[in-house]
C-alpha cells in the first residue's frame, strides 16, 4: 500500500509587499487582505532555478526524516517553468542528488491542478512496477514568466517548491480521484509571448461553477458525505477563490483553510505545502483540489493510515 510518508517544501526567502503597490495598482488593504488574501509573494533569488528549488526542498524532507537516496526508485517534477526546455528538471535533480541509476525519472507539466493530478499518476505508476519509495516534486516560479505591472497576476504570484516521499509506509493514502479539463477555455490562463496572461474574471467564474461538484462527485466516488471529511485543502487561488468554494460546499470555513498571506499562490505547490502541516495532525480524512491551468481540476480523498 502506497501513500504519503512525508513532505518538505521551501519558501524562498525573498519578498514583495503589496501594501507598497496599492497606489501603483489602486488597491487598499481591504483588496489585499480579504479579496486576494496575499500580502506579500515570495521570489527566488537570481542565482536560483527551478531545479534548485527542488533540492532545497529535498533538504527541508531530510531535515524532518532521514531519507536513503539509494532506495528512491522513481522521481516526478511538476513544472511548466523548468530550468531549460532540454533536459528535464527531474534529471537534473537526479543528478544533484546523486541518485541510482535505475531510478526513473520525468516530468509532468501541469499548473494549479498538478500536485493531485501527478500524485494519482506517481502512485499508479509505482504500483504497476513495485516500487517502494519515490520522490514528488512540485516547482513551478511564475516569477519567471509574471509581468511585475500586470495587476492580475503580479500581486497574486509566490514562488516555492515541494517535495512528496511516496512509500510503503505511508501516514495518509490516496483513494479514488477524479478529474477534469475545460480545454476550450486555455486561454483564460496562458503564457503569451513569454509573459503569463490570467483573465481573473473567467478563472474565478470557473473555479466557482465547476469545483464543488468536482468535490461533490469525488466524495460519492470513495463513499463519503462531506460532512464526514475532517480538512479540505484546496489550492489557494486567492482567498475569496477558496471562501467561495467552501460556501458553495456549505462547509464551515474552518475546515477549508487559507493560509498562504505570507507567500502567494504558489501553483502545484500550494496544496502539499498545506498538507505538510498536517501530515501528522488529527484529520483522518482529507480532501484535496486542484484548479486552474488549462482550464483543469482534480480532486483526491487522503485517509489516515
Amino acid at each position: 500500500m502506497l501513500g504519503i510518508e512525508e513532505i518538505g517544501y521551501y519558501i524562498p526567502a525573498g519578498r514583495i509587499s503589496n501594501y507598497g503597490r496599492k497606489e501603483q495598482y489602486g488597491i487598499d488593504d481591504n483588496f489585499i487582505e480579504n479579496k486576494i488574501g496575499v500580502k506579500q509573494v515570495a521570489l527566488k533569488g537570481t542565482d536560483e532555478e527551478t531545479s534548485d528549488l527542488c533540492i532545497k526542498a529535498f533538504e527541508a524532507l531530510c531535515a524532518k526524516q532521514e531519507v536513503d537516496c539509494s532506495d528512491i526508485e522513481a522521481l516526478v517534477v511538476v513544472t511548466q517553468n523548468p530550468d531549460q526546455n532540454i533536459p528535464h528538471v527531474s534529471a537534473m535533480v537526479h543528478g544533484a542528488l546523486d541518485l541510482p541509476g535505475a531510478c526513473a525519472c520525468f516530468d509532468i507539466s501541469l499548473g494549479c491542478s498538478g500536485f493531485v493530478y501527478a500524485l494519482a499518476v506517481f502512485q499508479a505508476f509505482m504500483t504497476a512496477n513495485d516500487m517502494k519509495k519515490g520522490l514528488l516534486f512540485t516547482a513551478d516560479p511564475y516569477s519567471k514568466v509574471v509581468d511585475p505591472n500586470d495587476k492580475n497576476t503580479s500581486l497574486l504570484f509566490g514562488d516555492a517548491a515541494a517535495v512528496t516521499l511516496v512509500s510503503d509506509s505511508p501516514s495518509l493514502v490516496p483513494g479514488k480521484f477524479t478529474f477534469g479539463t475545460a480545454g476550450v477555455e486555455h486561454q483564460k490562463l496562458m503564457n503569451i509571448g513569454g509573459s503569463l496572461f490570467m483573465n481573473g474574471r473567467a478563472v474565478f467564474n470557473f473555479s466557482a461553477k465547476t469545483v464543488p461538484g468536482d468535490i461533490r462527485l469525488m466524495a460519492d466516488k470513495n463513499g463519503i458525505a462531506l460532512e464526514e471529511i475532517d480538512l479540505f485543502l484546496l489550492h489557494q487561488g486567492s482567498k475569496i477563490i477558496v471562501e467561495t468554494i467552501a460556501d458553495k460546499l456549505e462547509i464551515p470555513r474552518e475546515k477549508v483553510p487559507y493560509r498562504t498571506y505570507d507567500y502567494g499562490n504558489t501553483i502545484s505547490s500550494s496544496i502539499p505545502i498545506l498538507l505538510a502541516d498536517e501530515l501528522h495532525g488529527a484529520a483522518k480524512t482529507i480532501a484535496i483540489c486542484g484548479f486552474g491551468v488549462g482550464l483543469s481540476w482534480a480532486s483526491g480523498l487522503l485517509t489516515r493510515v
